[in-house]
C-alpha cells in the first residue's frame, strides 16, 4: 500500500506545481493539491519505515476523504467546460476535477485495504 501512497503523493504534488507554474504562478491556491501531496508522502514514507499500518491506513483513507470533498466542486463545473460553456477559472475546474478523481479512487483503495485487515 506505500506504493500506491507514494504514488497517490506524486500524482497530486505534480497537479499542485504544475498547475501552478501553468497558470504563471499568480494564483497559489493552485499549490493545494501539492500539500495533499506532500502529506501523502509522509504517510507512505511513515508505512515504509514500519509505522503501525491501522493508523497510517487510517489516516491515508481521511487524507483521500478530505481531498474529494475539497476538489469535488471542480466536478460540479466540469460539464459546462466539457460542454464549451464560458466557465470562470477553467484551469482550476480541470485540477479541481483530477484532484476529485484521484483522492476518491485512493479513499476508496485504502478503506478496502483498512477493512481487509
Amino acid at each position: 500500500m506505500e506504493n500506491l501512497t507514494l504514488g497517490y503523493g506524486t500524482l497530486l504534488t505534480t497537479l499542485g506545481v504544475g498547475g501552478f507554474v501553468a497558470t504563471g504562478a499568480q494564483h497559489k491556491t493552485a499549490l493545494i493539491p501539492a500539500g495533499f501531496g506532500t502529506a501523502a508522502l509522509g504517510l507512505g514514507l511513515l508505512e515504509r519505515r514500519g509505522v503501525p499500518r491501522r493508523p497510517v491506513l487510517g489516516g491515508s483513507a481521511l487524507l483521500g476523504l478530505l481531498g474529494f470533498l475539497g476538489a469535488a466542486r471542480g466536478l460540479v463545473r466540469l460539464p459546462a467546460l466539457l460542454r464549451g460553456e464560458k466557465v470562470e477559472r477553467p484551469a482550476a475546474i480541470v485540477a479541481q476535477s483530477v484532484m476529485a478523481g484521484l483522492s476518491v479512487a485512493y479513499g476508496v483503495l485504502c478503506l478496502r485495504n483498512l477493512l481487509a485487515k
